[in-house]
C-alpha cells in the first residue's frame, strides 16, 4: 500500500455533508471520495500525479488515469 499522509481539513459543514452523500452514493469512504475528487481535478487541469516510474496513478475508484 502507498504510504498515506494526514492532515488536517477545515471545511465548512454543509458541503462536508454533500461530499458525505455523494460517497455514501458511490459506495465510497468519505476519504476516498475527496482523492477521487482530488485526482480528477487534477487530471482535469493537466495535473496528473504521476508515479516515480512516469506511470499515470489510477484513481481511488480503480479506474485508469486518462493519457489524452
Amino acid at each position: 500500500m502507498a504510504d498515506r499522509k494526514s492532515f488536517l481539513l477545515r471545511i465548512d459543514p454543509a458541503l462536508l455533508e454533500k461530499v458525505q452523500r455523494w460517497a455514501n452514493d458511490d459506495l465510497r469512504s468519505l476519504n476516498g471520495q475527496i482523492e477521487y475528487l482530488l485526482r480528477r481535478a487534477l487530471r482535469e487541469a493537466g495535473r496528473e500525479v504521476v508515479r516515480d516510474r512516469g506511470e499515470a496513478t489510477a484513481d481511488s475508484a480503480g479506474e485508469p488515469a486518462d493519457h489524452s
